[in-house]
């Protein structure tokens, strides 16, 4: 393999055992309820791993993320009290434009706190049941069918570099590189980075450059806040 190259299935390509043809509408009350009772489900109420989901599975959380209110709330507070107690008598003896500058940083702090809290870290989708039987069942030369546990390693060739994939034995797929299961969430993210119990989510590959912008911005303000306070108490 030279370059990478990509199939995009074809619905008709599929095979014929695990579609279920549909018996033909008939009028009445009984077809009202055949069609709400087939009507299909979103991913993520059907999603396997250890994450809770909200306003229709556009929010998605840690089921183990009780220490993010604690992070809100660290954040109010110690602002809270800066524009309370400080920004009054800096605005008088120094310049207005503090609490304008204290307050532009904290509403993006807030914001990218949110935006990594919230959003999908780059969870891989678990392998189907036929994708699973078909990686974990080989046929030995006799013809017949055994199962043998997979191997936990495998070797591809990817830009002319031979490249080792790990074998992730909860979602029963190989593993593509930077990407590691979660213990936590019970999934696993590409590009994954590690499980910050501070924002209440993964750090992956899509909500990486929102949590590296947060710490960025939350440092500018502490820096902030701890050189007006200081300005405070010297003047």
């Amino acid at each position: 393999m030279n370059n990478c190259e990509y199939q995009q299935i074809v619905p008709q390509a599929l095979p014929t055992g695990t579609v279920t043809t549909s018996p033909q509408p008939q009028h009445g009350h009984g077809t009202a309820k055949t069609e709400k009772s087939k009507k299909p489900r979103r991913k993520w109420e059907v999603f396997p791993g250890k994450n809770r989901f909200f306003c229709g599975g556009r929010i998605m959380v840690a089921r183990q993320s009780g220490v993010l209110p604690l992070t809100l709330g660290l954040i109010v507070v110690t602002t809270g009290l800066f524009f309370t107690f400080d920004c009054p008598f800096l605005v008088k003896h120094l310049t207005s434009c503090i609490p304008v500058i204290g307050g532009v940083l904290f509403i993006f702090v807030i914001i990218t706190l949110l935006q990594t809290s919230f959003t999908d870290p780059g969870i891989l989708p678990r392998a189907t049941p036929d994708e699973a039987a078909d990686t974990e069942k080989h046929i030995d030369d006799a013809g017949n069918t055994s199962y043998h546990p997979p191997p936990r390693t495998q070797e591809v060739l990817i830009n002319q570099q031979v490249v080792k994939l790990k074998y992730c034995f909860t979602c029963r797929m190989f593993r593509p590189p930077r990407t590691s299961h979660c213990s936590l969430c019970d999934n696993c993210v590409e590009r994954f980075d590690h499980h910050c119990p501070w924002v209440g989510n993964c750090v992956g590959k899509r909500n990486y450059r929102f949590f590296y912008t947060f710490i960025v911005l939350l440092s500018f303000l502490t820096a902030f806040i701890f050189g007006c306070v200081t300005t405070h108490l010297a003047l």
